[in-house]
């Protein structure tokens, strides 16, 4: 055999092998038929199409969070304007994004104008309000404002996909969804019930802040119990947790004395980044705001705690107790020995507490299991009866050469679900139709391959010349028709939803290993055929 065509064969063997086991050889080693079953089930997930489960679009009330950043700043401003002794008769808020401030004293325009240049000058713009001497209207500015519904969105987007976790379904889907519109889609397989969803997306916050009444966690609630008598002190219970985040090493559960009053809930959470710590720019600190509302409650307690331990709670479970080092009033950050990831999952764990805005639902979906099933037994059915016409008329018109054209589409559909089942892609009713065309487009390019080989035959040509000139001056004609649908694809996944993209995706795939298959292996096959013929004999097409 030519070195060249057993390389060529060894690294077929090889994808082929790869693919068949990434398809029912993983995640364990099978040892049955059942095994087989199970692996192949796990690598290939279904749609919500395939599954039946719920279906739900949501839309997040953006505005609501940009009307409460103005009310926020007409509060805090009027706090700064009192604390400043600057004289007005009315602080108000126009609309969500404008606050006019009315008849200031002549003497203190220098002053008003300082001010708002020093507190608010990164995001509001100041102008005179028109018709209205000695009054100043101030506007949001427009990248404040994206700012803000760009925050809203993940926020929302972090909670609910929080909450949909904790109802314990397999790979259910929660993205923005649409274009500009503040749409998020859920899509839950397997969960029949939108009332249960709609309930745990719309829970109310259970982040809260309170005081550590003793500083010692204990490791079990009997020990707990036993330092304090057996009678833990009044108003206060036990709560478990992990340990501090501030010493890596102790990861195991303890349990915390927490008093039961919350100081401070996630409706009162305004927003939470990570940020480097600007006295040891080596480590990272959490900054958060709260709610004036907030703020007025969380001032006097950290004033009156200082140097004691304040617990972030989280379901019921205790996830940081750090210390509180000074007065904390709408602004403030936790420090200690967090790492930019440590920093940035507690900083999250702070944002998921609470819903930032209402949520409207636009599309309530239910898919019944049953419908599921149908979907997937006619796609199969469709695909298998297309995949047999095909077989068969492959077979009948190029005869034994059809038989090349059959492995090349086969190897093509298993290339095509291992590479699927590697991404995680979820298969959809559409992903099935792009599989059908996937058929159909490596049968066009076995036969612009097979029609060109019989016309250089009947040009006189010997077999060897007339397959190597045939895949030659196909190969152009299906690079070009490959192109162009790739293309197609391209703008259905950049502009389409969910289920078009995964048609897109299905197809794309499909097309990029039709060019192997009819390309590489088809002509490998048809190689080692011609090292077997005589130089006489006819090639079968």
């Amino acid at each position: 055999m030519n070195p060249n065509l057993k390389w060529k064969a060894v690294f077929i063997f090889v994808v082929i092998l790869g693919c068949i086991y990434g398809l029912l050889g993983l995640p364990t080693f099978p040892t049955s038929v059942a095994d087989v079953k199970s692996n192949f089930a796990h690598q290939i997930k279904l749609g919500l199409d395939l599954q039946g489960g719920t279906h739900l679009i949501l839309q997040v009330q953006v505005q609501e969070a940009i009307a409460q950043e103005t009310d926020q700043t007409v509060d805090r401003l009027t706090n700064q304007l009192r604390a400043k002794n600057i004289r007005y008769d009315e602080v108000r808020r126009v609309d969500d994004t404008h606050i006019v401030v009315r008849n200031l004293p002549s003497a203190q325009l220098s002053d008003f104008r300082d001010l708002v240049a020093s507190q608010l000058q990164n995001e509001w713009d100041m102008s005179p309000t028109a018709g209205e001497p000695s009054s100043y209207t101030l506007t949001l500015r427009a990248s404040r404002v994206a700012s803000i519904k760009d925050q809203t969105m993940q926020q929302s987007l972090e909670t609910i996909e929080r909450r949909i976790n904790a109802l314990g379904l397999t790979e259910p889907t929660i993205q923005i969804h649409g274009r500009n519109d503040n749409e998020i889609l859920v899509q839950l397989p397997g969960e029949g019930d939108p009332s249960r969803a709609e309930a745990v997306i719309q829970a109310g916050g259970q982040l809260e802040l309170r005081l550590v009444e003793d500083p010692s966690p204990y490791p079990s609630q009997a020990a707990a119990l036993a330092a304090h008598g057996g009678v833990l002190p009044p108003g206060t219970e036990l709560v478990p947790g992990r340990a501090d985040s501030r010493n890596p090493q102790d990861t195991g559960e303890v349990w915390y004395v927490l008093s039961r009053t919350v100081v401070v809930s996630g409706r009162d959470l305004r927003s939470a980044t990570e940020n480097r710590n600007t006295n040891n720019p080596g480590q990272w600190q959490v900054n958060f705001s709260l709610s004036s509302e907030g703020a007025h409650r969380f001032g006097p307690f950290t004033e009156q705690n200082v140097h004691r331990q304040m617990a972030i709670v989280l379901d019921h479970k205790v996830y940081s107790a750090p210390v509180i080092n000074s007065r904390i009033d709408d602004n403030g950050f936790i420090e200690g020995n967090f790492s930019e990831a440590s920093a940035h999952d507690l900083a999250l764990v702070l944002r998921a507490g609470a819903l930032p805005a209402s949520i409207k639902y636009l599309e309530e979906r239910t898919v019944g299991p049953s419908l599921g099933a149908d979907s997937i037994r006619h796609g199969v059915q469709a695909s298998v009866l297309s995949l047999l016409v095909v077989m068969i008329f492959m077979l009948f018109y190029y005869r034994m050469s059809g038989g090349n054209a059959v492995l090349a589409l086969i190897l093509n559909l298993v290339i095509l679900m291992a590479v699927l089942a590697a991404f995680g892609a979820v298969l959809t009713l559409p992903g099935i139709a792009g599989v059908i065309l996937t058929i159909g487009m490596g049968v066009d390019s076995n036969v612009l391959v097979f029609e060109r080989i019989r016309e250089e035959l009947r040009n006189g040509k010997s077999p060897a010349s007339a397959v190597q000139a045939g895949f030659d001056k196909a190969f152009l004609t299906i690079i070009d028709t490959h192109v162009t649908t790739v293309v197609s694809a391209f703008f259905l996944f950049l502009f389409g939803t969910g289920p078009i993209r995964g048609f897109a995706i299905t197809l794309t795939i499909g097309l990029i290993a039709n060019v192997f298959t009819a390309i590489y292996v088809s002509k490998t096959i048809f190689e080692y055929h011609l090292t077997k013929m005589d130089r006489q004999a006819e090639l079968s097409i």
